[in-house]
């Protein structure tokens, strides 16, 4: 099992949740963090004030797949979620030991 954990711009969130639907990954996990990479950041101009937005709204989502749908969930993430532009985020993906589903008990690949 792997945990795929993806960082992507927020108005692609529905996107790319259609596209894990499409390959028949049910269940995920969205945060709204904020960060910045290459992108940086940029200036804004509020009240006649000039200043540095240094970190910037980004959506995080988190699942977990068998081991076998690791590349396919990868490639739809990365199909719905690129615009071609700076900052379109990153995947990381690690290794998953133990999955336990709290209402039955159930663990590992039928916990998923």
């Amino acid at each position: 099992m792997k945990k795929i954990e993806a960082v992507i711009k927020p108005f692609k969130l529905d996107e790319v949740r259609e596209a894990l639907s499409e390959i028949g990954i049910a269940g995920l996990t969205v945060t709204e963090v904020k960060g910045f990479g290459r992108q940086k950041g940029h200036t804004e101009l509020y009240r006649g004030a000039e200043y540095v937005v240094d970190f910037l709204p980004k959506i995080k989502i988190e699942i977990v797949v068998n081991s076998d749908n690791v590349e396919p969930a990868i490639e739809a993430i990365i199909k719905a979620a690129r615009t071609g532009k700076i900052g379109d985020g990153k995947i990381f993906v690690t290794a998953v030991e133990q999955v336990v589903r709290i209402r039955t008990g159930e663990t590992n690949e039928a916990a998923i």
